[in-house]
């Protein structure tokens, strides 16, 4: 936690809020504490607050649909993956046994929900300056000056490279879907020539696909 307080800029007030942010639901269920479920739905909030902020406040010709867009393509799993990594968080995670055998401390989905419940937490020790500071830092500076959102795509870059050997094909399956529809969670694999060459999970099927996409590139180069 002091690492990560360093990494963050930031000095917890109350530090079982960080603590929390950090702690996954299987942690809680079985140590009978609080996990980062209630942080994540005020960080999402949060998130999505200040990525329309900055978007309506600097680029006044962006119609909305556009915004919405880049939004979506900001604050998905994916991108809070990213983030998660690039924070360290997946080391830092209080998981329980279970998902600790099942390789929870690098799944994309409960990495994601991690970077929102630390966003909630920075908000409610500090007030909405330190949480702006992290998602600007992180998330923000993805925005290129005509505001469009400066990440790879994935697919287009898988497709690039396969293209490169003719005869061989790319299809996306989706193997799997589980959650309330309020809070879906979709699963995908990606064949290439016929072989699975990655799988990804997310909230919607674009991520999902998104998301098996960069695991197939990872293992193709």
């Amino acid at each position: 936690m002091e690492t990560l307080q360093k990494t963050l800029h930031y000095r917890f007030r109350d530090p079982e809020l960080l603590r929390t942010a950090l702690t996954h639901s299987s942690y809680a269920n079985e140590h009978r504490v609080e996990s980062n479920e209630r942080l994540e739905f005020v960080g999402d909030s949060v998130l999505g607050f200040v990525v329309a902020d900055r978007l309506y406040r600097s680029q006044p010709a962006l119609p909305e649909g556009r915004m919405t867009r880049i939004r979506a393509e900001l604050v998905c799993e994916q991108s809070l993956w990213a983030v998660s990594e690039q924070l360290g968080l997946g080391a830092l995670l209080r998981l329980g046994r279970g998902e600790e055998l099942t390789g929870g401390r690098s799944r994309p989905s409960i990495l994601a929900d991690c970077v929102e419940a630390l966003i909630a937490a920075l908000y409610l020790d500090g007030g909405l300056a330190p949480a702006r500071a992290l998602i600007e830092r992180c998330i923000l500076s993805r925005l290129d000056r005509d505001g469009t959102a400066a990440g790879q795509d994935s697919k287009t870059d898988l497709q690039e490279l396969v293209q490169r050997t003719p005869g061989r094909g790319i299809v996306y399956t989706l193997t799997g879907e589980r959650g309330p529809d309020h809070d879906k969670r979709f699963s995908v694999s990606v064949s290439v020539g016929g072989v699975v060459a990655g799988t990804g999970e997310g909230r919607t099927k674009k991520e999902a696909e998104q998301m098996a996409a960069r695991a197939a590139l990872e293992t193709l180069l």
